[in-house]
């Protein structure tokens, strides 16, 4: 029985980057380009064996932290170049990040680790019930601490799907969730001085909302036609 062509040009693209997925640069190789699948391969070995070490140097946060926002993204960009490569039977880098960014799937990115962000914010409440927020040098207890604590995994979903969604509200749900942040970790520190948790918290704050201002346009847009 003879191949279906059709089919297999639908297929190949979700292979290629289910594989680039699992091992980085395995779809580059079914796409035939073994050369480019290696310098993905040894590219996010480079950046795994930096987030160990990075680990081992500043604590298991600060490797968690470069995992979700340099090896994880890196990982998600291989995989997508894998798979517009083989719709187009060719590809660049350049590119793929033309295309990603059109698309606005870094925002997404964004949108899916705000999601994961609230799972992990409900399983520390869970997990620690005598867990405190600190609100602006307080930590409240009782109803309003149960509230406070509350906020931070439901303001995580509500952004992370709109991010998802690339809904123009999230983008302002956003704003005023950074604002909040930016002002209350400058009071903690005015009352507690220097904390390596909070400084990394504000510095990433601030570098993730000067991105999503740069980025504020594909909230809302009409999605471009297919590229390929």
């Amino acid at each position: 029985m003879a191949a279906n062509p059709d089919l297999d040009r639908r297929q190949r693209p979700r292979a290629a980057a289910l594989l680039s997925a699992v091992v980085p640069g395995s779809g580059q190789v079914l796409n035939r380009q073994p050369a480019r699948g290696v310098l993905f391969f040894l590219s996010a070995l480079a950046l795994v064996t930096a987030s160990w070490w990075i680990g081992r140097w500043a604590g298991t946060g600060a490797d968690v932290l470069f995992l979700m926002i340099v090896v994880l993204p890196w990982w998600a960009v291989q995989s997508y170049d894998a798979f517009l490569t083989a719709h187009a039977g060719s590809g660049s880098l350049p590119n793929t990040l033309s295309t990603l960014l059109d698309r606005g799937h870094d925002l997404r990115f964004l949108g899916a680790l705000f999601l994961l962000t609230a799972f992990t914010d409900l399983y520390i409440i869970v997990a620690n019930p005598a867990y405190s927020l600190t609100v602006f040098c307080a930590k409240p207890a009782g109803a309003f601490g149960v509230l406070a604590k509350a906020q931070s995994p439901t303001l995580h979903v509500l952004i992370g799907y709109g991010f998802l969604r690339l809904r123009p509200w999230a983008f302002l749900l956003y704003l005023a969730y950074a604002a909040f942040g930016v002002v209350n970790a400058t009071a903690n520190f005015a009352c507690f001085g220097y904390g390596r948790v909070r400084t990394v918290f504000l510095i990433t704050l601030i570098a993730f909302t000067v991105y999503i201002l740069w980025r504020r346009k594909r909230f809302g847009a009409s999605p471009p036609p297919p590229a390929l």
